[in-house]
């Protein structure tokens, strides 16, 4: 441990420090733990009352958090044990070959901070053996409208509202949940920063969407083509026996990314959803693409395909009617829908 990170951590009651364990994923012979050692911000849950200036201050708030570099942590699942440091920016990764996995597809490692008090629970999660396929998904302008075109408004889109302000495009949670089927392992890839992990897990949370692994990146505008091409790379590597079904929009380049990891896998992906935000003209890729204006659409298809029960087709077009009557009422959180 550094002598910055054992100055922080001499007096935790005035200045406490926490492990932000991230969702992980891996298998029955590989678990990879990863998240971050921070200062308490003392963060609440996102309310419906917030206003758009709290949900300001907490988000700038949540850009600038303070890391804790050189902190020695302890990981443990049942017998197996390892300890790492954190980086410079306050991240730890850690592998552990489990000598036998619990009950479940989410498998817990405990992690605690050495010569602290400070504990935490990572989850890892391990596809049952009787899911059929994956679902990868973008989140911006593909669950919930964020305006990633333009980098200003996707700034002030995101910043002003909150995980219970933002509402998923109608039908979008009643889709995905029809997908994952309790068995189906959900991965969310997204261009937003880990500064931002804390909100966006609430957010699936709050509204209802299955619980998966969230891939972000470091902050910054730039590499974000390559960053979500070799997330979901290294995913279809982790379970080469597992086909995968990817779910983006054309707002930006998730079809040509797409279409590049359909050339790489050959015979992986049973289906590719973009849901069309514009009128620009795409080139199908090696694989099934559907352009849907709507849940409701992709879900037909894929209630077609065999993908998803006919009786989820009706659950996605009843969520996607009640939320549209809803939406048609002025939005109060700077233009969302």
């Amino acid at each position: 441990m550094g002598p910055g990170a054992r100055s922080r951590l001499r007096d935790l009651g005035k200045d406490p420090v926490i492990i932000l364990p991230y969702l992980g994923y891996g298998t029955a012979r590989h678990l990879v733990v990863c998240g971050r050692v921070l200062e308490d911000e003392g963060f609440l849950p996102a309310r419906d009352t917030d206003t758009r200036w709290r949900n300001l201050v907490q988000f700038f708030k949540r850009l600038e958090s303070d890391e804790v570099p050189g902190a020695r942590l302890r990981a443990s699942h049942g017998s197996v044990v390892k300890e790492a440091l954190t980086d410079a920016e306050g991240y730890f990764r850690i592998e552990l070959a489990p000598a036998a996995l619990q009950r479940g597809s989410w498998q817990e490692v405990g992690l605690e901070l050495l010569g602290t008090p400070v504990r935490a629970a990572a989850r890892v999660l391990v596809p049952s053996r009787r899911a059929k396929f994956g679902v990868i998904s973008d989140i911006d302008d593909t669950v919930v409208f964020s305006n990633v075109a333009n980098k200003l408004k996707m700034l002030l889109t995101v910043a002003l509202s909150n995980a219970r302000t933002r509402k998923p495009f109608a039908g979008v949670a009643a889709f995905y949940r029809a997908l994952h089927a309790g068995v189906n392992p959900v991965f969310y890839v997204s261009k937003s920063p880990w500064n931002l992990y804390a909100p966006l897990l609430e957010y699936l949370e709050v509204q209802g969407l299955p619980l998966g692994p969230l891939i972000l990146r470091d902050f910054g505008w730039k590499m974000a083509k390559a960053h979500k091409a070799d997330a979901i790379a290294e995913i279809l590597s982790t379970y080469p026996k597992l086909k995968f079904i990817l779910i983006g929009d054309s707002g930006e380049q998730d079809p040509e990314i797409y279409s590049e990891i359909a050339r790489r896998f050959p015979g992986r992906i049973r289906a590719i959803y973009i849901r069309s935000v514009n009128r620009r003209r795409i080139a199908a890729p090696a694989g099934q693409l559907v352009l849907a204006p709507d849940a409701e659409t992709a879900a037909a298809h894929a209630a077609a395909e065999g993908l998803i029960q006919a009786s989820e087709l009706r659950a996605v077009r009843s969520e996607k009617d009640s939320e549209s009557s809803l939406s048609k009422a002025p939005a109060s959180s700077g233009g969302l829908k």
